[in-house]
């Protein structure tokens, strides 16, 4: 396995308990305790970013926000860990580009089901014989989504997506006309059933609509989300 996993917060027994639970399953384990040092290793190396929000000086949701704008680990998978009761703070994460979050107390073992799940999206394509759509670049008015490269252009001008926004363009488009629930957006995205409120793919799906626009993606109420026909 060997990937790298930089975990950052202030608390030892946290990092020591997740720096265990994770070198147990073969990973690589870098630990942190504040935001300055964890944007000092993020040198293009690490895998996965474990960070928790409320941290000393510069906060988790700031350190997600910078590692996002940088050109160099831009893309790079990043879990918030949050207090329980942290709701406003979990979707603040997942708008400003975290690709998901653990509540505290966690189970080691979830932790370490998320983790992989996420790596192993990351490093190939999640969608095998779903994938029906033979095109490899496809035009929808003024968008244009590029599968090979990762690219998405709005009127010509290159837009800014991270790995989970684009995946799960992507599975909308390449699914067009048929609606998606929640939960299937979940399995199929994030790799794992999840347990409690769908809260994550909502805001993803917002986020995707700032920045695209607002007619692509249909809302059908009380059931999940579809692309727009392709003209």
């Amino acid at each position: 396995m060997n990937e790298k996993i930089l975990v950052v917060d202030d608390e030892k027994n946290i990092r020591e308990l997740i720096k265990f639970n994770l070198e147990k399953e073969g990973f690589i384990v870098y630990t942190v305790e504040d935001g300055e040092q964890a944007l000092k290793e993020l040198d293009g190396s690490i895998d996965l970013v474990l960070l928790d929000i409320m941290l000393p000086g510069k906060d988790g949701l700031e350190v997600c926000r910078e590692i996002r704008n940088s050109s160099v680990v831009k893309n790079i998978p990043i879990i918030m860990l949050t207090a329980k009761g942290e709701e406003i703070d979990k979707v603040v994460g997942l708008e400003i580009g975290a690709d998901d979050y653990v509540v505290k107390p966690f189970s080691p073992r979830e932790l370490v089901a998320r983790i992989k799940a996420i790596l192993r999206r990351t490093k190939s394509d999640v969608f095998g014989e779903d994938n029906k759509n033979k095109k490899q670049v496809i035009t929808k008015g003024e968008l244009q989504v590029n599968f090979n490269s990762y690219v998405v252009k709005k009127e010509g001008e290159e837009i800014s997506l991270t790995p989970k926004e684009f995946a799960l363009l992507k599975y909308l488009i390449i699914n067009e006309n048929s609606v998606l629930s929640r939960e299937k957006l979940l399995k199929k995205i994030w790799g794992y059933d999840y347990m409690g409120n769908t809260r994550t793919v909502d805001v993803h799906i917002r986020r995707l609509r700032k920045k695209i626009g607002v007619d692509f993606i249909k809302t059908v109420q009380g059931v999940g989300y579809k692309f727009a026909e392709l003209e």
